[in-house]
């Protein structure tokens, strides 16, 4: 691979979950959640990516979101449910992106706030049209996602070396 690969990173929130008395990482998906996931899915099967690798957090309510709209994709990605994208800080989610193999020229994160819009922001050193705005007004809610591109290895991955290319979120 080489210094100029294209890759795209797409960032994904987990979908509305309910507060029953469980402990946090057990917490699933509320009814709005389960109707939100599978839109969040036909929203990502229509960016067009063939995402090579799924980085899953193993809280519930993130494989539950998951599990529905990894239904509306073409093709399934392979998926890693991944325990350090529960809770993790900024540095914790930059140094997963380090470590992803450079094979993988499009991933998809499936995680959690405040890592999600923290990330975003952190990578995006510039945006295509208003996307950035979008972002920002919207404050990355449940069912959002991001879109960030960049060139070059998953080992160069810092802040601002990206693109943010596109942004959605459900109920904008």
């Amino acid at each position: 691979m080489s210094a100029d690969t294209p890759r795209r990173i797409v960032l994904l929130r987990h979908a509305k979950a309910d507060w029953p008395q469980v402990s946090d990482h057990e917490r699933p998906l509320a009814d709005r959640g389960r109707m939100d996931a599978p839109v969040a899915g036909r929203k990502l099967a229509d960016t067009g990516i063939p995402f090579d690798l799924a980085l899953c957090s193993t809280a519930t309510r993130t494989r539950e979101t998951w599990k529905l709209a990894v239904h509306e994709l073409p093709e399934r990605p392979r998926t890693v449910y991944e325990e350090r994208l529960y809770e993790a800080s900024l540095g914790d989610l930059l140094a997963l992106l380090n470590e992803t193999p450079d094979e993988v020229d499009d991933l998809l994160l499936i995680g959690h706030n405040p890592g999600m819009h923290a990330l975003a922001d952190a990578l995006a050193g510039k945006a295509e049209g208003d996307t950035l705005q979008r972002m920002s007004r919207s404050g990355f809610p449940t069912a959002a996602f991001a879109v960030i591109g960049f060139s070059g290895s998953w080992k160069t991955v810092e802040h601002g070396v990206g693109t943010l290319l596109d942004y959605w979120a459900p109920h904008d």
